[in-house]
């Protein structure tokens, strides 16, 4: 995926803005894997083969999602992901 094509979404469910964790890019910098994040309801869309995830909560099975997430445990820097969305860890919250 393009970064242009990425600067054109919003998040589906509150219209706001997306923000970009690249994991791997091709030689022309387009994103192959990776993931958007809402800031305001906190949802994160996975990037596989340059295609967002960005289906409706109920259509998304965690279980397919969950082997992305744990290949990509690192980047997400100590947050874990519930219900479909990026949550801080309690030690980042207290």
């Amino acid at each position: 995926m393009r970064l242009s094509t990425i600067n054109k979404l919003c998040c589906p469910f509150d219209k706001a803005d997306l923000s970009l964790t690249t994991i791997t890019e091709d030689t022309e910098k387009r994103v192959l894997e990776g993931w958007l994040h809402c800031s305001k309801c906190k949802r994160i869309y996975p990037i596989v083969k340059g295609l967002p995830i960005m289906n409706p909560d109920e259509y998304r099975e965690l279980s397919l999602e969950k082997p992305l997430l744990e290949k990509w445990s690192k980047h997400l820097e100590g947050k874990t992901v519930s219900n479909f969305r990026l949550i801080e860890s309690e030690q980042e919250t207290e």
